[in-house]
């Protein structure tokens, strides 16, 4: 049975509010900051109870009594800051749900605080927020992160790569995760997959795509390193945050867009405004969401809280992948009746565009050392999962 259409919320960080990637409350954790920081300290407030060392004490100095802060019972609260809307379909829920998990996982020991994007910090301003302890954690997307760190777009996806099994297991067991840990070292920060989001749609168009050659001229939104093969391909491409897309699409200043998935896109509205809806999603065939915590938090976890959290992570990765399909089934079919023109991308496009895709990763692979060596860990694991699938799919 359909879910009530009502009940579909949008996926709209909310990105109007940024404010050039920084925090935009100066409200600071003083329990930790950067690793370097807390390195040229004698000892780390707070954190010595959650790696279950000596109670920390301080004195009342009115009453002249002794205080034990709630972290020195061997509790805590984080905040988690994210570059979600709260509560929004797919990523918003899930980032809730993780909270709620480590909360209980810890027994009480960490409590949560989930925040949407703006209320402590912009959508991308979480990075910096948990390395610099203004906030614990952060729920987030690695390829935001692409501008700095090259090599974080693939801990979220690239053009015509790894599906979420697939994803999930090069992360997992095919040293994805080393890698990541590395590429993140110098940020101070400790990255985990989170959540999942599935595989893209291509995207909303205006007007039909028959050929390749209707691609040109055409005026897309899209993200991550598929804007340069759009261009390639002969269309504009836009970058733009969720909050301003329906808007863009409504007035004419776009054509076309490319979101995420029929839950989401479906709750934004797009169906409103665009008729063909096509497949497949080549630049986007998987959603990893990201977990972020602060490096020098993550340290001086005492091992069962640290493995508290891991699988609290784990399990929610595994969940938002699976809600991910199974709403994505019933928007799609909501689409359908309602009218959506549900269609395949011409052979042409599709291609032409894995031709394309070939030179424009090759190049981006040469960015750095690092990011050569995440490129050919990915095309390895590619190789080896590929095989396997075929043999399944025979």
């Amino acid at each position: 049975m359909l879910a009530p259409k009502a009940e579909i919320k949008p996926i709209e960080p909310d990105l109007d509010r940024a404010s050039g990637g920084r925090p935009m409350s100066k409200t600071r954790n003083t329990r930790f900051s950067s690793r370097r920081q807390v390195l040229r300290a004698s000892g780390t407030l707070g954190l010595t109870a959650l790696a279950g060392t000596t109670a920390l004490i301080a004195t009342n100095s009115s009453t002249n009594t002794l205080v034990t802060p709630a972290v020195a019972q061997g509790r805590s609260r984080w905040r988690m800051v994210t570059s979600w809307a709260k509560g929004s379909a797919g990523p918003g829920i899930t980032a809730d749900r993780l909270g709620q998990r480590i909360t209980a996982a810890t027994d009480g020991r960490v409590e949560v605080e989930v925040l949407g994007a703006g209320e402590l910090t912009s959508a991308f301003g979480v990075l910096d927020a948990v390395a610099d302890g203004t906030a614990e954690m952060a729920h987030t997307a690695s390829f935001f992160w692409a501008g700095r760190i090259a090599a974080a777009l693939y801990f979220t996806t690239i053009p015509f790569g790894l599906g979420p099994i697939a994803h999930n297991a090069w992360v997992r067991f095919g040293g994805g995760q080393a890698l990541w840990d590395e590429a993140y070292a110098g940020l101070d920060v400790k990255p985990l997959m989170a959540g999942n989001s599935g595989a893209n749609m291509a995207g909303w168009f205006k007007s039909p795509l028959n050929s390749l050659a209707d691609l040109k001229g055409v005026k897309i939104r899209t993200a991550g390193l598929g804007g340069e093969i759009y261009r390639q391909l002969g269309a504009s491409t836009v970058t733009l945050p969720p909050a301003e897309i329906f808007g863009a699409l409504q007035s004419g200043a776009i054509d076309a867009v490319e979101f995420l998935g029929p839950f989401s896109d479906r709750a934004l509205g797009l169906d409103q405004i665009a008729d063909n809806y096509y497949a497949p999603g080549f630049n986007k065939p998987n959603g990893t969401a990201e977990a972020l915590i602060n490096a020098n938090l993550w340290a001086s976890l005492s091992p069962d809280l640290r493995a508290a959290v891991q699988n609290a992570c784990d399990a929610e990765n595994d969940a938002g992948l699976a809600e991910a399909t199974w709403f994505n089934a019933q928007a799609l079919q909501a689409l359908t009746q309602q009218g959506t023109v549900i269609g395949v991308l011409p052979d042409d496009i599709v291609d032409r565009a894995r031709e394309v895709s070939q030179q424009v990763l090759a190049d981006f692979a040469e960015t750095n050392g690092l990011t050569r060596r995440v490129q050919q860990s990915y095309d390895q694991a590619m190789g080896i999962l590929s095989a396997w699938d075929g043999v399944q799919k025979s």
